[in-house]
C-alpha cells in the first residue's frame, strides 16, 4: 500500500511518477501494481523475456498495426508496441486501493464521434451489400472514435475513472490503468484474448450485446435476446473463428465450454471459453492469434483487408491487447492477454479517445449497430464524465443470469453444435482404416479454417500439411490433396487466387489424384467440370442447414455466398460420371463427387456442421479406400 500512496501522492503534486500499471483481474479482491522503465520494439518476438524469479517479467502495449507482422492489411499509424519492465510487482487490497484512489468527479468537453451516427449507418449499409453481400467474409467490425478534452490533470483524470469502473463495473476480465509517460490507457475489458497458464491455452469468443432498456429488469426481454438469431448466429461465428487460432497455437485444438453470460453495468454479452494445450512460445501465441474476431471479423485476412478499406484511419491500440508475459515456479512462460475495448486513451494533453465498434453480420441493421456502439462506450464513458452512470445495484442482467430460464436458453445453444469441439477426446482416437498413416496436403486459399480441417482429418488418422495457395509446391507425396475454403469470387477470371485453384485442381483432375474440394475448392471444382456459378442474394454466412447428401440428411453449416447450380443429379464430364447433391428448391449444389475427387459447399470442419465428421469419413471412405489383405501383405502390413 506504501507504494501505491507513494505514487498518488505524487500524481497530486503534478510530478509524473514514471511508468505503472494499475489492474484488478476478475474477481480478485486486489489490485496489483507493476513498475519499472518502459521501451519499444518493433516485433513481437523481440519483447524480452529472459528467465529468472517466477512472476510477471514484461506488460506489453500491443497497437492493432501489429497485424502487419502477419503480412495483413491496416492503416498503419505508427502506433508503437510498448513494454514496461516489471521491476516491482506489489498487491494491494482492493479495499485500501479504493480508499486511496482519487475520489473526484471527471471532467471532460468537447465530445464527439469522429464519425457521425448517419455517416456510420452509411458505412454498416456499404459493408452489409459491398462486402458480405459479394463474398468477402461472414462479419465484420467496423470502429469510430470519441474524441474529446479531459479537464484538470489527466493522470489524476485516469486513476479517478479507474475507481469509478472498479466500484461501478462488473464482470470486466481486466479494469486497469497503464501509463507509460507517453500515453495513459484507462478502462474495464470484458474479454480475455488469450492466456497461457502451465501449457493450458485459453481464449474467450465473446459476442450478442444485450442493452437492457431504461436499467428495468425484464427477465422477457433477455430470453428474447437469447432467442435471436442475429445474436445466436453472430456468436457462433466468432466461436468458429477463435477455434481456427487454437487449431494454431494449441496442439490438439480447442474444446468449447460453456455458453455463458457476461454481465455488465451497461449491457451483457454471451461467451465461450476455448481450451487445449500448447508448447509455443507465448510471444508466438500472441503473434498467431492477431486479433480477436470480436474486433476484426472472419476469414481475418479478408477482414483486415475490408477494414482498411473502410475506416477512415488507424485504430491506434483499439483491437489489440495487453499483454503481461512472465514464468511461473517451473520456469514456464505465462500469459495473460485482454483485449483492448471498453478502452480510453489520454495523452499527456488531456486529448481524449474512446474507440468502440459493431460486428457487422448479414442480420445487421444500421440502427441496431449504431446503437451498439453507443453502449459499449457507455460503462468507459461514464467513468469520464460523459454518460450516465449505471444503475443503483448494476441493473437487471446480474439478477437474471441465474434464472432457470436462462440458464435453459445458455444451454440450448449447444444443441445444434459439432460435438467433436464440445468433447474431451484422446488425440487420433477416430483413425479410419486405410487412411491412418497417410499423407494429405490442404491448400489454403485464406480462411484458417484449414487449422480445423487439419485437426479434423488428423484425428481421423491423416498426417496434414498445409500449404497457402500461392506457395507452389508438388503434390505427388501426397495421398489425398484438399483445396481449402476462401473469400472472393470464384467466377474470376484474372484474380490470381482463382487462377491458382484452377490451375491446382485442373492438374489433380487430370492426374486423377485424391481430391477433396471445401467451399470455395469445391466452386472453382464445380466450374471446371461445368457447372454455373451463382452469387446468393442472401448470403450463407454463419448459416446452419439440414441438407440431402447422397441419400442421407446432414445438418451442417455454411459460410458462403456463391454457389454452383444444376437441373440433374448427374452429369458426365470428362473425368467421368459425376453425381451431385442438389437443393430441391433452387438446384444450389451441396456436394458432388466423382471418380477420385469430391467437393462439398460447407464446412465440415465447422463447429455448425455437427454432421461435419460423419461426411468427411464417408468422403474419405470413397477417396481413400481401405486397402484390401493383399495389399497389405504386399506392403509389409503398412495401412
Amino acid at each position: 500500500m506504501t507504494h501505491l500512496t507513494h505514487l498518488l501522492a505524487a500524481v497530486a503534486r503534478g510530478v509524473d511518477p514514471g511508468p505503472f500499471a494499475l489492474l484488478r483481474r476478475e474477481g480478485a479482491d486486489e489490485l496489483e501494481l507493476f513498475t519499472g522503465p518502459v521501451d519499444t520494439v518493433d516485433r513481437l518476438a523481440d519483447i524480452p523475456l529472459q528467465p529468472g524469479a517466477p512472476g510477471a517479467r514484461t506488460l506489453a502495449l500491443v497497437p492493432y498495426r501489429q497485424i502487419t507482422e502477419r503480412g495483413f492489411a491496416c492503416r498503419d499509424d505508427g502506433s508503437p508496441l510498448e513494454f514496461l519492465q516489471v521491476r516491482e510487482h506489489r498487491r494491494i487490497a482492493l479495499a485500501g486501493a479504493l480508499a486511496a484512489l482519487p475520489d473526484e468527479p471527471v471532467r471532460a468537453v468537447d465530445a464527439a464521434f469522429d464519425v457521425t451516427d448517419e455517416e456510420y449507418a452509411q458505412t454498416v449499409q456499404r459493408v452489409l451489400s459491398e462486402e458480405i453481400g459479394r463474398g468477402e467474409g461472414a462479419n465484420f467490425v467496423i470502429h469510430r472514435t470519441l474524441h474529446a478534452t479531459v479537464q484538470g490533470p489527466p493522470l489524476v483524470a485516469a486513476l479517478a475513472a479507474l475507481r469509478r469502473l472498479l466500484v461501478a463495473e462488473r464482470g470486466a476480465y481486466w479494469t486497469f490503468v497503464v501509463h507509460t509517460g507517453t500515453r495513459t490507457l484507462v478502462g474495464a475489458s470484458p474479454e480475455r484474448h488469450v492466456s497461457v497458464d502451465d501449457g493450458l491455452v485459453m481464449m474467450n469468443p465473446i459476442s450478442g450485446t444485450f442493452r437492457p432498456v431504461g436499467g428495468t429488469p425484464d427477465r422477457a426481454a433477455l430470453l428474447r435476446f437469447l432467442a435471436d438469431p442475429k445474436e445466436v448466429e453472430e456468436l457462433y461465428m466468432v466461436l468458429d473463428e477463435e477455434l481456427k487460432m487454437m487449431a494454431t497455437v494449441a496442439e490438439h485444438g480447442g474444446q468449447v465450454i460453456g455458453p455463458y453470460l457476461k454481465e455488465m453495468s451497461h449491457l451483457a454479452h454471451t461467451e465461450y471459453l476455448l481450451a487445449g494445450r500448447g508448447t509455443r512460445d507465448v510471444r508466438e501465441v500472441l503473434r498467431e492469434t492477431m486479433f480477436a474476431p470480436t474486433v476484426t471479423g472472419s476469414p481475418m485476412e479478408n477482414a483486415c483487408r475490408v477494414i482498411a478499406r473502410h475506416e477512415r484511419v488507424g485504430r491506434g491500440y483499439y483491437g489489440g491487447v495487453l499483454a503481461l508475459l512472465g514464468h511461473d515456479e517451473a520456469g514456464r512462460q505465462t500469459l495473460d492477454a485482454p483485449i483492448l475495448i471498453r478502452t480510453a486513451e489520454i495523452s499527456p494533453t488531456g486529448r481524449l479517445r474512446v474507440p468502440v465498434g459493431a460486428t457487422l453480420v448479414r442480420h445487421s441493421t444500421a440502427a441496431g449497430e449504431v446503437a451498439e456502439t453507443h453502449a459499449k462506450a457507455a460503462g468507459v464513458l461514464a467513468a469520464l464524465g460523459l454518460g450516465p452512470a449505471a444503475p443503483a445495484g448494476g441493473g437487471p442482467v446480474a439478477r437474471l443470469a441465474d434464472d432457470p430460464a436462462v440458464r435453459e436458453a445458455l444451454a440450448a445453444r449447444n444443441a445444434p453444435l459439432a460435438r467433436f469441439w464440445l468433447d474431451q477426446r484422446a488425440p487420433d482416437a477416430l483413425g479410419l482404416p486405410g487412411v491412418v498413416g497417410r499423407r494429405a496436403l490442404i491448400v489454403d486459399a485464406e480462411d484458417t479454417f484449414t487449422g480445423m480441417l487439419a485437426h479434423q482429418l488428423g484425428a481421423l488418422g491423416l498426417a496434414v500439411t498445409l500449404r497457402p495457395w500461392h506457395a507452389s509446391g508438388p503434390v505427388d507425396a501426397f495421398d489425398l490433396v484438399v483445396a481449402g475454403p476462401g473469400p472472393g469470387d470464384p467466377g474470376s477470371d484474372d484474380e490470381p487466387k482463382m487462377v491458382a485453384l484452377r490451375g491446382l485442381l485442373s492438374g489433380l483432375l487430370a492426374s486423377g489424384r485424391p481430391t477433396l474440394a471445401v467451399c470455395l475448392g469445391h466452386q472453382v471444382l464445380a466450374g471446371l467440370l461445368g457447372l454455373p456459378l451463382h452469387r446468393r442474394e442472401a448470403p450463407y454466412q454463419g448459416l446452419q442447414r439440414e441438407v440431402p447428401l447422397f441419400g442421407h440428411p446432414r445438418r451442417v453449416g455454411f459460410y458462403s455466398t456463391f454457389t454452383a447450380r444444376a437441373e440433374v443429379d448427374r452429369l458426365d464430364t470428362a473425368y467421368g460420371p459425376v453425381e451431385l447433391a442438389r437443393d430441391a428448391s433452387d438446384g444450389a449444389v451441396h456436394a458432388l463427387r466423382g471418380r477420385g475427387f469430391a467437393g462439398v459447399q460447407f464446412h465440415p470442419e465447422s463447429v455448425l456442421s455437427p454432421d461435419g465428421l460423419a461426411v468427411l469419413t464417408e468422403l474419405l471412405g470413397d477417396l481413400l479406400p481401405a486397402p484390401r489383405p493383399d495389399e497389405l501383405s504386399a506392403a509389409g502390413g503398412r495401412a
